[in-house]
């Protein structure tokens, strides 16, 4: 069945009738619980069901929102979240905004596609229309920075000639199919076919919304190639009010940075490189004092004429290399060393370390008041930990265990 939607992709409002609704359960695209409600088919629709790389319509049957469309055979599923009275008649409302974003990014591959083929060869295996960029698969293994720019420049000239695209219906058996440009059609596909014209550039089978004159397109934008599977290409892209929402992005960002660099466009490269290096040399500076700190804290504990078997100690910076140090300093012999390193209200890390076997006993007891996971060999268990506040309690454990181990002491 070929839907209202798909003969006039520009209807926004329209009324029909409900023929079915049974009640169903809809599992949300990002996961999650399912969320119950009821499938809806209506006579006809404005709302396009997914399929051909297209998303689904977003919209309304009278007041009730529909969550999702899906094509089942012949028919259009609408999920919906409040029942409808079969045979009611009712007005679908479209999110317009939603449908030409579709519209825009579909007519804008079949153009790329189509073009990437004549002027390079590279014939198209799938597409991905997504969110926020789509991406065409090339079955090429490689594609060039100049080929990118020729094609770029070919498909808005188009544009800019104002080609106009047109949507016909062949017979399924119809032998002109075999000649249309076609990945195949769906196991279960019902009804006529669908041909989508752009006059002089392309003829091809597909079920999706599309513009009626490559001027709707605005202009494409491609945004460059990353490889994809089994030596083919992706080529990312941008058509329309996408681009538009890009360059306000982009424009949004080169302000702030203006703002926060206090210099021009032009120079935030550099004065991000100079920043990067300032950093890097910080980071020199602060490792190398975090070093000479931890020497000078286990030569302080030890410099003391009766050392005690338990040191503790807690650092709200440091890292793993600044606890090590400190244990090779102190020597594990005979001092049991407990140390942590970052917020007390939040995570950090934590090194036991002594003698082998009380080290084996203690370790994984400690990770576990401590809310983490860790792991040891010869003397030391070291991990992260995700309750730092739990410090006092691993403290008292370690002083039970030195009671236990010298009774006179």
């Amino acid at each position: 069945m070929v839907f209202r939607c798909q003969r006039d992709s520009w209807a926004r409002q329209f009324t029909t009738r409900v023929v079915s609704c049974r009640a169903a359960e809809l599992r949300p695209e990002g996961g999650g619980e399912p969320v119950r409600g009821f499938q809806v088919v209506l006579e006809d629709t404005i709302l396009f069901p997914e399929g051909g790389g297209q998303p689904d319509d977003r919209g309304l049957i009278g007041d009730v929102p529909v969550l999702r469309v899906t094509r089942r055979g012949p028919e259009a599923v609408h999920f919906v979240p409040a029942a409808l009275e079969p045979g009611a008649e009712v007005l679908l409302s479209l999110d317009w905004e939603r449908r030409f974003d579709h519209m825009q990014q579909h007519s804008g591959q079949h153009l790329i596609s189509a073009v990437a083929e004549q002027m390079f060869g590279f014939k198209t295996t799938s597409w991905e229309l997504g969110r926020q960029r789509s991406v065409i698969e090339l079955d090429t293994p490689s594609v060039t920075a100049e080929q990118v720019q020729a094609l770029e420049e070919s498909v808005n000239e188009k544009i800019r000639d104002r080609v106009p695209v047109t949507v016909r219906e062949l017979a399924a058996d119809d032998p002109e199919v075999e000649t249309v440009r076609s990945r195949g059609l769906p196991d279960d596909h019902a009804g006529p076919v669908r041909v989508v014209d752009i006059k002089g550039i392309d003829s091809n089978l597909c079920c999706g919304t599309h513009v009626s004159n490559l001027s709707d397109l605005q202009v494409i934008k491609l945004l460059g190639v990353e490889k994809g599977k089994k030596n083919k290409t992706n080529l990312v892209f941008l058509v329309g009010n996408r681009v538009l929402k890009s360059i306000e992005q982009s424009h949004s960002t080169e302000k702030a940075l203006t703002s926060l660099l206090k210099n021009g466009p032009g120079e935030h490269i550099e004065a991000v490189k100079r920043l990067q290096s300032s950093v890097k040399l910080l980071q020199k500076n602060n490792l190398n004092l975090l070093r000479d700190i931890a020497v000078l804290i286990a030569r302080d504990f030890k410099s003391k004429p009766a050392p005690k078997q338990l040191f503790v100690l807690h650092r709200k910076e440091g890292d793993s290399e600044f606890m090590n140090i400190i244990a090779n300093e102190i020597g594990t012999e005979e001092t049991l060393l407990f140390l942590t390193v970052g917020d007390e209200k939040e995570a950090g890390l934590f090194l036991l370390a002594g003698p082998v076997e009380a080290v084996e006993n203690l370790g994984p007891r400690v990770a576990e008041l401590l809310g983490g996971k860790g792991a040891g060999k010869r003397g030391r268990f070291q991990g992260k930990a995700a309750k730092m506040s739990r410090r006092g309690e691993v403290q008292a454990l370690l002083q039970e265990f030195i009671s236990h181990q010298n009774p006179g002491a």
